[in-house]
């Protein structure tokens, strides 16, 4: 039975670590109380050039909205020749669906039977071959331009399934077990994902309509010809791989209801509310900016121009207090995953997270209300009453 699903993070998601071999990277999983949606179809976009592998797309998970993303496939190089890439997959284990990281190594591992599809079947990868330090491709599954790219072979295979379930176990979920292959290759050297791949996910996580709960499942960007560019290109997806029915809030989590509540814009007759603490957000990102201010009026054409000065030096500042606690916040989650975080660890950096998050929340709310007192008056153009004409 799923466990109930709650909005707050540390009841949303259980961060465990995790270690494949000595001779293995440090991940970071999380699981969370519901699956994934299925996999969207789409098309794969033509090779870019010579020794490029696909790495197809698949649902990320973003703890601060509570919500799947899809990442899309796109084309990367490998980090050294030789090297293969085993792509993400969910699993349910425990009552949880627990991602597990992709990573490079000298031969594909285990990714739960999922098929991913362009010579990811469910095991092993069929979409081209590494021969003596080149990689050569398998034109039967992989878009490629022979024009630009001759290391081409044919070999037919039979993908009969059809099935685009993208989690192994649970309720409805795929029966794979990994091979003794794919067992050993486990305990082989593995190599985490480049930089263009990280690029690619967390371009992203920033994406609104990559969320899950706004494209039910048919993301309008499945695929990108290079990574980290989601404007040249692209591939949209032309169906969800099933209907996508997230569970409904109060039961298990919320379903569309995932977006941090909008702040007011303050106008110049009203004053900013501050936070409320109660329900602070985790990170910077999930808040608003601070709007931009509003020119004043007031009949005293050069008060008006000093306090908009004043107002626009003070709107920059908290825009670059914003973005910096947002990018320091990012850093510390990067810099957690590559330590090897325990979950308490995790836990006391999400704390302090909100912290940072509520004490900028209150000191740009205070800041807003100092500005607004040195607001000029409004000038009143006063005159006698005229007096009535004698008759």
């Amino acid at each position: 039975m799923v466990p109930k699903f709650r909005r707050s993070y540390w009841l949303l998601l259980a961060v465990i670590s995790l270690s494949l071999s000595g001779a293995s990277f440090a991940q970071v999983a999380i699981s969370v109380s519901f699956g994934p949606p299925a996999l969207p179809v789409y098309v794969q976009p033509v090779c870019p050039a010579p020794n490029y592998i696909w790495v197809p797309g698949y649902w990320a998970w973003d703890p601060s909205y509570g919500d799947y993303y899809w990442v899309p496939g796109t084309w990367v190089q490998a980090p050294e020749a030789g090297l293969l890439w085993t792509p993400p997959w969910w699993g349910f284990e425990n009552g949880l669906y627990l991602f597990h990281a992709g990573y490079w190594g000298p031969t594909v591992g285990f990714y739960g039977g999922i098929n991913y599809g362009f010579g990811y079947f469910g095991h092993g990868y069929e979409g081209g071959r590494w021969n003596h330090g080149e990689f050569f491709y398998n034109r039967s599954v992989t878009n490629v331009n022979v024009t630009n790219i001759r290391n081409v072979y044919n070999v037919r295979v039979n993908n009969v399934n059809v099935n685009r379930v993208s989690y192994n176990g649970g309720p409805g979920g795929l029966e794979a077990r990994p091979t003794e292959a794919e067992d050993a290759a486990a305990r082989e050297r593995h190599v985490p994902p480049v930089a263009a791949q990280t690029q690619q996910r967390e371009a992203a996580s920033r994406n609104q309509q990559l969320r899950a709960t706004a494209n039910q499942g048919r993301p309008p960007i499945a695929a990108t010809p290079k990574p980290g560019d989601f404007n040249s290109g692209v591939v949209r997806a032309s169906a969800a791989g099933a209907p996508y029915h997230p569970p409904a809030k109060g039961g298990a989590p919320p379903s569309n209801t995932h977006e941090p509540a909008p702040h007011p814009t303050p106008t110049p007759t009203s004053v900013p509310h501050p936070p409320n603490n109660n329900s602070a957000p985790i990170h910077a990102r999930n808040i608003a900016p601070t709007p931009a201010p509003t020119p004043r009026n007031t009949g005293n054409p050069e008060a008006d121009k000093q306090y908009q000065q004043k107002q626009e030096q003070l709107y920059q500042q908290q825009q670059r207090e914003h973005q910096q606690l947002a990018q320091q916040q990012q850093q510390d989650h990067e810099r957690m995953a590559q330590q090897q975080a325990t979950a308490a660890q995790m836990q006391r950096m999400e704390q302090q997270h909100q912290q940072q998050t509520a004490q900028m929340e209150q000191r740009h709310y205070q800041q807003q209300q100092q500005m607004q007192r040195q607001a000029p008056p409004q000038q009143h153009n006063e005159s006698r009453p005229s007096q009535p004409q004698r008759r």
